[in-house]
């Protein structure tokens, strides 16, 4: 009797023992782990930045539980293809990614990125801003550096010194090489010497991510040219912003993603990204030849004051213009002109009546021209079709990237992209469309990102990992940002972690800032 007493004695502290203390538990989730697996209902306790446990967590206590309701519970979305160097700075808390569930962005894109990688990775962490960032090296940006915006090959010493640039960032913590080869110095160089770059990048474990040389009627060469650059440095290729664009390729993602699958099928590494709209944004430079920007914008501008000059260069444009199929340049819309603010979110077509001009599109190059003398414009260009976007999303191997920066509220009209990618996925693709499931969405957006960039400890709801966590409704969350009013955050998630703390509550970002940089597999 005394022995059973003193057993009943002893329950609640053996009880007490095994209980287990975290700092948050998610309860009642819906949980998709980010291995493209099925949902199951299951809690997540997350201590010191790390989770450490997912199941039925009965013997877990917190200070901070929330209950999920069961919704989904996920892995913080990677963005693959960003550019905030500048605007991380100015808006640390990133609010346009965190209300897109983005937790982790990839920047340097395109082939710029920040200089000096060392300097900017110790900014990342001394500014501890809300999201994670990790950061590719840009061709242009080392370019410039060794040889300007100079319209020719490197010398065999200038080429020695750009791989060498390129070695030093990969040791500073770049997760590869990326390139830009439709912008100015970038579209000078040639296969060789970006091969030469590639090369540089891999004998550090890097990737190489490429803006392609066009994406219109010249993608399949480019596309060729960016696998061959893969083939020859035998590293891992991304082409981003997978796309087809001009009425003239309407139909062809067949093709153009054919050799994608043939690349793997031959044991090539080669994956994609791509942001969900028929409409693309870079800047209004990209209409003129690229002969035509070569050095600063006095060269441009002594071009555009050469009638000859000036009349080669209309000629190019407009050769381009018809072989897109279209009949002038209503296509192209202005989201920022800072030498007429009132042109934002007019098309090319519109201002060139504004301005008194004919309703043809040899006067609407004229405008161009005129407004890249002045300082150029970033655009949106509405140039591709909508069963090439579906087409291409259902490609396994295709990642989301939003292609933005950190937009300032209510300036300009910018893609919403920038705003909505991965809502507009999961609502627009997911839910109504059907294009694919939401497990395979979410390891799209997860643990295939990470694996390509090798961030190790990101992705995946895993015992261990970092917690980088989001938790949504799968039946509210949408894109706001349209066309017309591009600056509408988000809506559908309703709590994020990132790095084990809470930056979004109830819906609400609550300005916490636990993002760090990320670093390549060859940081020192």
């Amino acid at each position: 009797m005394r022995k059973l007493l003193f057993l009943i004695f002893l329950m609640p502290v053996f009880v007490m023992a095994q209980q287990q203390t975290a700092d948050v538990i998610i309860r009642n989730g819906k949980v998709i782990d980010g291995t493209g697996n099925s949902w199951f209902y299951g809690d997540v306790a997350v201590k010191d930045g790390k989770i450490i446990a997912i199941g039925k967590l009965t013997n877990y206590t917190a200070p901070k539980i929330i209950d999920a309701k069961k919704q989904i519970v996920a892995p913080g979305f990677i963005d693959v293809h960003g550019h905030i160097e500048g605007g991380l700075f100015d808006q640390p808390t990133a609010d346009n990614y965190i209300y897109d569930g983005v937790t982790t962005v990839v920047t340097g894109n395109c082939g710029s990125s920040a200089g000096n990688l060392k300097r900017f990775f110790f900014r990342v962490d001394s500014l501890r801003p809300s999201i994670n960032v990790a950061s590719l090296i840009g061709h242009n940006t080392v370019r410039e550096q060794i040889m300007k915006r100079d319209n020719r090959l490197p010398s065999p010493a200038e080429q020695l010194r750009m791989d060498s640039l390129v070695e030093q960032a990969m040791k500073e913590g770049a997760v590869g090489l990326s390139t830009g080869l439709i912008y100015i110095p970038g579209a000078f160089a040639n296969t060789a010497e970006v091969v030469s770059l590639a090369k540089a990048a891999g004998r550090f474990n890097g990737i190489y991510a490429s803006h392609i040389r066009n994406e219109e009627n010249s993608a399949v060469e480019a596309i060729n040219e960016a696998i061959q650059v893969g083939k020859e440095a035998n590293v891992p290729v991304q082409i981003s912003h997978f796309k087809i664009g001009g009425r003239s390729n309407w139909g062809k993602s067949n093709i153009t993603l054919g050799l994608i699958e043939q690349a793997r099928l031959e044991g090539w590494d080669v994956t994609i990204d791509q942001y969900p709209y028929t409409a693309s944004s870079t800047n209004l430079g990209v209409r003129l030849p690229e002969w035509a920007l070569a050095g600063g914008q006095d060269s441009v501008k002594a071009r555009l004051h050469n009638p000859a000059v000036r009349a080669q260069i209309k000629k190019e444009m407009l050769e381009q213009l018809a072989r897109y199929k279209f009949k002038n340049y209503s296509y192209a819309v202005v989201a920022n002109y800072s030498s007429d603010s009132t042109y934002n979110g007019k098309s090319i077509t519109e201002i060139n009546k504004l301005m008194g001009r004919k309703s043809k599109a040899s006067y609407e190059a004229e405008t161009i021209m005129d407004m890249v003398e002045k300082g150029g414009a970033q655009m949106v260009y509405h140039s591709m079709h909508e069963d090439d976007v579906k087409y291409i999303m259902k490609y396994p191997f295709c990642m989301a990237g939003a292609d933005a920066g950190i937009p300032v509220p209510d300036r300009g009209m910018p893609h919403p992209r920038g705003y909505g990618t991965n809502a507009r996925i999961l609502g627009r693709y997911v839910r109504e469309a059907k294009v694919m499931s939401l497990e395979e969405a979410i390891r799209r957006m997860t643990s295939l990102a990470a694996q390509k960039f090798q961030l190790k400890d990101r992705g995946l709801l895993k015992e261990g990992m970092a917690a980088d966590i989001v938790i949504f409704d799968e039946s509210t969350v949408s894109d706001k940002a349209t066309f017309e009013q591009p600056h509408q955050y988000s809506v559908g998630f309703q709590y994020i972690l990132v790095n084990g703390k809470l930056v979004v509550e109830d819906g609400k970002h609550n300005k916490t800032r636990s993002g760090v940089a990320l670093y390549g597999p060859a940081k020192l």
